[in-house]
């Protein structure tokens, strides 16, 4: 109940702001009521449904606001965590960030005319990231990383609609990442890093109707 909730919620199936009605959710996923209150009360932990009092569960909203802080978050704590990840990492760590790479770079990125980003893309890309932190000896900032990049999944996904999007290599920027890091160049890698990801959210905030 929780994948397929937070699945549609990410790719936009359940629009920002939608109210969620029991009867809907069990008629839309075929579940009880039990395990879909237990999943929208995790969502509503994470920031990816809202609670209210004699209201019931709507999905999150976006804003610009939320997407620019999350970014400013991210930026400062992921970088800290790659450099820490870059310095400390091993054979074993080279391993996993270019068995990671590999996968991520054989993958098409978005299917159809809506330009739908594919599942299987998004999860590969998740990895990578993953990969790319791991030797990290934090578990805090790793926790922190793995909560902002879910908070940001919902723009990524926006961002993929628009034109622009289509002009942009990503598997290039991906390869300039993993090449920095695995040079153990950590200043080019977080100034890499911070482009990625400045990039999308840029774009998102140029084209979303955002409250």
């Amino acid at each position: 109940a929780y994948r397929r909730l937070r699945d549609d919620i990410l790719t936009g199936a359940l629009a920002p702001n939608s109210k969620l009605l029991m009867r809907d959710l069990q008629d839309r996923y075929q579940l009880s009521v039990a395990p879909l209150r237990e999943a929208l009360s995790r969502l509503a932990s994470s920031g990816f449904v809202s609670a209210a009092d004699q209201k019931g569960f709507s999905v999150g909203q976006i804003s610009a606001a939320e997407i620019a802080d999350i970014t400013a978050a991210r930026l400062h704590i992921e970088c800290k965590a790659l450099a820490d990840s870059i310095r400390q990492g091993d054979v074993e760590w080279e391993s996993r960030v270019l068995a990671a790479h590999h996968r991520l770079d054989r993958l098409t990125i978005v299917e159809g005319p809506e330009r739908l980003l594919k599942p299987e893309w998004e999860h590969a890309h998740e990895v990578f990231h993953q990969a790319l932190i791991s030797s990290c000896n934090s578990p805090t900032l790793l926790r922190l990383c793995s909560a902002l990049r879910d908070q940001t999944a919902r723009y990524r996904f926006l961002s993929m609609h628009y034109k622009e999007s289509s002009q942009r290599d990503v598997p290039h920027e991906h390869r300039q990442l993993m090449d920095a890091a695995l040079a153990k160049d950590v200043d080019k890698a977080c100034e890499l890093l911070s482009s990625h990801y400045q990039t999308t959210t840029d774009s998102v905030l140029k084209h979303a109707l955002l409250v």
